[in-house]
């Protein structure tokens, strides 16, 4: 048989989801692709992965600075291609790589280039400017030579297509996540009883963390309120932290717990009873499948990216995500084990849909025989 080459560049990965679609995407090409393929792979660190088919190629400097980055994005990796011959490159985070007349995929992630931000969120995170606007730019850049463009979810493919146009073919790939070794009961509060809220999230304006401190300070205002809210950051991260706690660090039932361990996430989660998510803007939303696979309680906000990552669920009431005062009320009838929630339901994407990295490793080798 013909033998292949398979080039996967992710250069910039070394922590959080992109570390876990990389880590995931190398071993299932690993299990599924025939022997024929050669296997390659372009790493921040080669430690960081476990596969042991594939050839690793390390570029620990690539995050020096954006700068170097780009450079061998778009000429560095010229000369292994050259010399690596491949007949598919794909490329994990973002950007699309120069290497000539091979057959491309990129696998997109971040959302922020189609985040609409307020003037607020400038005052806040004065660097989210900078960054949607070179996200802006770095995206469009050889988008168009990709056999493929992957994304997440059915509307960043519809933002994409608004880029590219139709001509470019763009796969919706829901991500394959894992269940957790260990489930946790679902539960709900009895009447009377206090219960814990959780919203697991890093402090960036698009996610909306003021709208459930706002609820908060207003049940505590009201002197029935006996529950407790963990956020996980410190009040200390970034100028929107910093603002955050000056705002809402006197809560006596707001927790800022910090950033927290993979495993104490899962004791958190263990003694959770209901996660709270109105970000305004994600590719997924992992707290949400996480907590899903827990069978938790969610309060989401009805914002489309939600409603494709839960799917079908039974236990999640959806919220807007502008209104405090309703998800207090929202809140306040957990609280006292009162919540009736309701079951959600959302159609699979439009094709090309991939369900897990078989069918996507089959989209993207479709015709190499």
């Amino acid at each position: 048989m013909t033998a292949r080459c398979l080039v996967v560049s992710a250069i910039n990965f070394t922590e959080g989801g992109p570390l876990t679609v990389l880590r995931e995407f190398v071993a299932a090409a690993s299990e599924l692709l025939p022997s024929e393929w050669k296997i390659v792979v372009f790493v921040h660190d080669r430690h960081l992965l476990d596969e042991t088919r594939p050839i690793y190629i390390e570029m620990p400097d690539a995050k020096r600075s954006w700068l170097r980055r780009m450079y061998i994005e778009w000429r560095g990796f010229r000369a292994y291609a050259r010399e690596l011959e491949p007949d598919l490159w794909i490329s994990l985070h973002d950007i699309t790589p120069s290497v000539g007349a091979i057959r491309q995929a990129v696998y997109c992630h971040n959302p922020m280039p189609f985040y609409r931000m307020r003037l607020r969120d400038m005052w806040l995170d004065p660097t989210a400017i900078l960054f949607r606007f070179c996200y802006q730019i770095v995206y469009r850049i050889h988008i168009r030579r990709n056999y493929a463009v992957v994304v997440q979810q059915s509307w960043l493919r519809e933002e994409f297509r608004n880029w590219v146009g139709g001509a470019t073919r763009i796969i919706v790939a829901h991500p394959a996540i894992a269940p957790p070794a260990t489930l946790a009961a679902a539960r709900q509060p009895s009447s009377g009883g206090g219960a814990r809220f959780l919203y697991p999230a890093l402090p960036r304006v698009f996610k909306n963390i003021e709208l459930i401190c706002r609820a908060v300070s207003h049940l505590e205002q009201s002197g029935s309120w006996h529950s407790e809210t963990i956020l996980t950051i410190d009040g200390k991260e970034n100028r929107y932290a910093r603002w955050l706690w000056r705002q809402f660090g006197r809560l006596k039932t707001v927790r800022f717990a910090g950033r927290q361990t993979p495993q104490q996430m899962r004791l958190i989660y263990q003694a959770t009873d209901c996660l709270i998510f109105p970000s305004l803007l994600e590719t997924w939303g992992l707290p949400m499948t996480e907590a899903k696979q827990l069978g938790l309680p969610m309060f989401v906000a009805d914002l489309p990216y939600a409603h494709e990552t839960l799917g079908r669920y039974e236990r999640v009431a959806f919220i807007d995500v502008s209104d405090h005062l309703g998800l207090a009320g929202k809140m306040l009838q957990f609280q006292s084990g009162s919540y009736d929630f309701a079951e959600s339901w959302n159609a699979e994407p439009a094709t090309p849909y991939a369900r897990d990295w078989r069918d996507l490793l089959a989209l993207l080798t479709d015709g190499m025989s």
